[in-house]
């Protein structure tokens, strides 16, 4: 699995925080395909098909980043010998 960019990650778990704050107070046919589209990317960039399985995958690649920049390396970073 190819794993995504912290940035765009995060950017995604954002949007998904948001449709699903808008959707839940103020539930329209456009915040629900709002929601359904942002929890579909989530689930992709995961490499998961619920959305409560995208986020836990999402929280466990954003820890592994950090782990990583703390021990100077890069996730799927190999060195040459």
């Amino acid at each position: 699995m190819l794993l995504p960019a912290e940035k765009e990650l995060r950017t995604v778990l954002a949007r998904f925080a948001e449709a699903r704050f808008r959707h839940e107070l103020d539930p329209t046919d456009d915040s629900a395909r709002t929601l359904a589209d942002v929890s579909y990317t989530l689930c992709v960039m995961t490499g998961v098909r619920e959305v409560d399985q995208a986020l836990a995958t999402a929280d466990t690649l954003l820890e592994r980043l950090r782990a990583d920049r703390r021990h100077g390396t890069r996730a799927g970073e190999t060195l040459a010998a």
